[in-house]
């Protein structure tokens, strides 16, 4: 136990030395943190934001706001970051730095303020191919059906003009305010900052003003706080490829563990599911969903399992909730919650993480059948049992003139638990044997079902009936 926690730690102290923002980003109550969403939009951006949006809002920071110089990029990333915006209990920002492009011009919808450079535009967020090629006309105009209507409601959810969100999006729309026409159908809306904080009916179009940097930004919005600015780690990457294969870092922690439990000692396969899952917990963290709560959680229920395996074994209730923390903290891990928000989210939340734990779970009970048919089989498992030092003076298997007989049919009694392998007492030596598969507790009786070179293959015996405590009904009847 103490192997793995050693581990889980050691790979959260190395990406903390290796990456400090990773860990702390040393905000403080009140400060104003500026992130840059510079680039293509991507997973990789909205990773990033969540992270430093939670950990704003869990030091209750006084704003957040977002440096943007975006030509656009991917419309997923783009709905994934406004539902982080849209989420947010601290006032957020969005200064547009030269550009908001495309899903930059979405993503700034679902911030509470809109502030540009003077030079500077926002608009046309058409959807094209990863190519950037004009889509199908079909295929189009369902891309755009969806996606101004989902835009149309973020815009309300800000208090902005719901036609001004379509337009940016939807060529086809004619866009006015009163009488006038702002954008023609035929052409994307797309406004300069001096456009976009037109005023009617005293109220801005879009952006509540003009700022030459992030301080006068700051000076117009009334914003006192220090200003602390982030930059995207290197582990923003991984963490996106982390998350995406989530299910199977489970899976082959799982598996890994089940292989781990069934071979003597501590092997290459307790070093694989520790690793994974140090790389799953680790890669949640720092995609924002989670924080050291789900794997200090999981290292209780690892410690329950270990319990019920070395101190009580049969009991089952003790490994059982081991399980159940286990499973609940690789659940939640993947649940994106934020701060002052219920413990218990809602079904939507659950979705995703619930599909990809039962997948996980799923390949696992697959390659576990697998396993316990046919791995005690295979040459590996041979060469794991033969790698098992044997205690000064016994013997491992028989054959050898020095050594006493080993034979098929002989008896003993299991010296360790065997799970299937261990070690077992036959006669006076002691034998590495293997089960055919079941676990045997140690002080089982045991039977040698074959000998293969120095591979024994043992199986519970059956109780033989006394026959010491004297002569048998019809051998009475004899002697009478």
């Amino acid at each position: 136990m103490m192997n793995l926690l050693r581990t889980f730690l050691l790979s959260f102290v190395f990406a903390a030395v290796v990456c400090p923002s990773a860990f702390c980003e040393g905000i403080e109550e009140g400060d104003v943190v500026v992130v840059p969403l510079s680039g293509e939009v991507n997973p990789a951006q909205a990773i990033f934001l969540r992270r430093i949006l939670k950990e704003a809002e869990t030091a209750k920071a006084g704003a957040f706001i977002i440096d943007m110089d975006t030509p656009g990029g991917r419309l997923d990333a783009a709905v994934d970051i406004l539902q982080l915006l849209l989420k947010a209990n601290i006032p957020t920002y969005t200064w547009v730095n030269d550009d908001a492009g495309s899903a930059g011009a979405l993503i700034a919808l679902g911030s509470d303020h809109i502030y540009m450079a003077p030079v500077s535009a926002i608009g046309a967020a058409a959807p094209v191919s990863g190519e950037g090629m004009d889509l199908a006309e079909t295929m189009k105009s369902k891309v755009v059906s969806y996606f101004s209507g989902y835009f149309r409601s973020a815009a309300e959810a800000k208090g902005r003009n719901p036609e001004l969100a379509e337009a940016f999006i939807d060529s086809e729309k004619e866009f006015k305010v009163g009488d006038e026409v702002i954008s023609p159908a035929g052409s994307l809306l797309t406004l300069s900052a001096q456009e976009a904080t037109r005023k009617f009916d005293d109220k801005p179009l879009l952006a509540d003003g003009i700022a030459g940097s992030v301080e006068q930004l700051k000076s117009e919005a009334k914003l006192t706080g220090p200003t602390v600015v982030i930059e995207p780690s290197g582990f923003e990457r991984l963490a996106l490829w982390i998350t995406t294969l989530a299910p199977f870092l489970m899976f082959a922690g799982i598996a890994a563990a089940y292989l781990e439990f069934k071979t003597p000692g501590f092997g290459v396969a307790g070093v694989v599911s520790i690793l994974c899952f140090a790389i799953y917990f680790f890669g949640h963290y720092i995609a924002g969903l989670t924080g050291f709560e789900t794997p200090a959680v999981f290292l209780l229920g690892a410690l329950l399992v270990l319990v019920e395996v070395l101190f009580f074994p049969g009991v089952m209730f003790v490994a059982a909730l081991g399980v159940a923390l286990m499973l609940g903290a690789l659940l939640f891990a993947m649940i994106d919650q934020f701060p002052g928000e219920p413990v218990i989210p809602s079904a939507e939340a659950f979705a995703v993480p619930a599909l990809n734990l039962a997948l996980a779970i799923a390949l696992s009970v697959i390659a576990i059948a697998l396993l316990s048919r046919f791995f005690p089989n295979l040459p590996i498992f041979r060469r794991l049992i033969l790698a098992t030092s044997s205690p000064s003076g016994a013997s491992l298997t028989t054959g050898h003139d020095s050594q006493p007989a080993i034979r098929a049919g002989d008896r003993g009694v299991a010296h360790t638990a065997l799970r299937p392998a261990g070690k077992a007492l036959i006669g006076s030596t002691l034998v590495d044997v293997v089960t055919t598969g079941d676990f045997l507790p140690a002080e089982t009786p045991v039977v040698i079902c074959t000998v293969e070179g120095n591979r024994v293959v043992v199986e519970q015996a059956v109780e033989e009936e006394a026959t010491a405590s004297g002569p048998s009904e019809n051998e009475r009847h004899q002697t009478a």
